[in-house]
């Protein structure tokens, strides 16, 4: 699942974005096109390309393709092969795990396994990207989740009356977790900054609506 993580201070994994570079509009196109192209913008904004995974996939087949060509080729003309003969490599491989060390044949099975599973999950999952669509009439508007996770780390700062290390929001497709460190001494209210942080969402109207979860975490920030 595709997520995009704010936090105030710099860190390992932190984003600190900039919300006038971050959203995506592409409203002049999709005007004058319709409906069926807005659609057609939306889904390649928030959906990753396969194309990585199919020109891997198109490479791997092509080369096994021109290998067994081409050692067909020598075969029948009575030389030797480059590399391996087409037919001795098929008779080992039907003859596993015979001649093969334990070690190598576990190093190759996992191999496999995992180039199966790359291909695989990209059949099979939907490759969205970490942005939402925002409701507009003119305009097909995309922004990316980072933004949205700056804007409700900041609201929820107000609401809590906290400095800007003690917030760290999270924003998945359809969850919006919100973490805060209270101030040693200083009560802070959990229903209050969910209040706060889903007027902001409700402002923004992110489709899918995600749902907040608020996290006021036991040990407080001394002198913040």
């Amino acid at each position: 699942m595709s997520h995009a993580t704010h936090r105030n201070n710099a860190g390992r994994g932190s984003y600190v974005p900039s919300a006038s570079g971050a959203a995506l509009s592409a409203g002049d196109d999709a005007a004058g096109t319709g409906g069926a192209a807005r659609e057609e913008i939306l889904k390649r904004e928030t959906h990753s390309s396969r194309a990585v995974a199919s020109i891997i996939a198109a490479g791997l087949i092509i080369a096994l393709c021109i290998f067994a060509l081409l050692e067909t080729a020598v075969r029948a003309v009575g030389q030797e092969p480059w590399i391996v003969d087409p037919q001795t490599a098929a008779e080992q491989v039907v003859a596993l795990p015979e001649g093969v060390p334990p070690l190598l044949l576990g190093v190759l099975g996992a191999v496999l396994v995992m180039a199966g599973l790359y291909f695989f999950l990209n059949a099979v999952l939907p490759g969205r990207r970490a942005r939402h669509v925002l409701p507009d009439r003119r305009a097909a508007v995309v922004v990316d989740d980072e933004v949205i996770a700056s804007a409700l780390a900041r609201r929820t700062r107000l609401a809590a009356n906290v400095s800007q290390e003690q917030v760290m929001v999270t924003v998945s497709r359809r969850q919006v977790d919100v973490s805060v460190r209270p101030t040693s001494g200083v009560p802070l209210s959990p229903d209050a900054v969910l209040a706060a942080v889903k007027d902001e969402l409700r402002e923004m109207g992110p489709v899918p609506a995600p749902e907040v979860r608020i996290n006021v975490t036991t040990t407080g920030v001394v002198g913040a």
